[in-house]
């Protein structure tokens, strides 16, 4: 695919199926890392999806065999519009955490087939209810760069694997498969790749049939257990320490190491 025909594509592809509204993060050429743009559409459709009466689902995947590969980091282009502010960049991620995860009183369900890594395994598990094809695979990240979790990951994997079970996950960076992913609580479900976009889309259509007051009500009361107390502070703590990470001598010396193929070697200067 030719650089225009991929500017020409849009980064969140929108489908209305039988109450199901589906959201497919369609940035193959990146392994769907959200960049900028993918978040504020991201926030956008799932709005408008909470506030669309003919929608009982939202349903979240990816396209290219890949879920999201995490924040896009790429070099910076001499034609990319100008970075965003560090305060920009944490009322986006405020408010894609609060919309998925509270404000949208529709039950969100994630299909999860190829990578889900650092920020695409926590825009993951912002989802309610996950499924996951046998050809998924998880990585936390963080702590491989250098750094610590954010986009409200630091919440919820522990809220859904429990406190340990989530310090050896974000401190033993290995990849997971699907089976594994399965046994820790990080998805609810596995089935076949062959056919996961179906099977993803009828358990959707299905999840959709039940009474809206009963899904909604249901969504507004699990909401609120294990709420952080004061939500949007601990959003934005994730993402300083994030950064204060990934600006480290440790976290630069991180990123090294994985280009060049070596054990990194960490002093502890930040």
């Amino acid at each position: 695919m030719t650089d225009t025909a991929m500017k020409s594509e849009p980064v969140l592809l929108e489908e209305s199926r039988n109450g199901v509204r589906i959201l497919r993060l369609n940035r193959p050429e990146k392994k769907n890392a959200l960049s900028n743009e993918l978040t504020r559409a991201l926030v956008r459709s799932v709005e408008e999806a909470a506030a669309d009466d003919e929608v009982r689902v939202v349903a979240l995947t990816g396209v290219g065999g890949a879920f999201c590969s995490g924040a896009d980091l790429s070099p910076r282009k001499p034609t990319d519009p100008p970075p965003e502010s560090v305060e920009q960049t944490a009322d986006r991620v405020v408010q894609l955490v609060t919309v998925i995860r509270v404000t949208c009183e529709k039950p969100v369900i994630a299909g999860i087939d190829g990578i889900a890594i650092g920020a695409g395994l926590a825009l993951a598990m912002l989802a309610d209810i996950r499924m996951a094809s046998s050809a998924a695979r998880f990585h936390p990240g963080y702590a491989r760069v250098g750094t610590s979790p954010d986009c409200g990951l630091s919440w919820t994997l522990p809220a859904a694997i429990g406190r340990e079970r989530a310090m050896r996950f974000f401190l033993e960076p290995e990849f997971h498969d699907a089976d594994a992913a399965l046994a820790l609580g990080l998805v609810g479900e596995v089935v076949d790749a062959d056919g996961f976009d179906q099977a993803f889309v009828a358990y959707c259509e299905k999840i959709a049939e039940v009474a809206p007051l009963a899904a909604t009500q249901t969504k507004r009361l699990v909401a609120r257990i294990g709420l952080p107390d004061d939500l949007e502070a601990h959003l934005r703590d994730e993402l300083t320490y994030a950064a204060r990470g990934l600006k480290s001598d440790d976290g630069r010396e991180a990123v090294r190491a994985i280009r060049q193929k070596r054990k990194p070697v960490f002093t502890g200067h930040s």
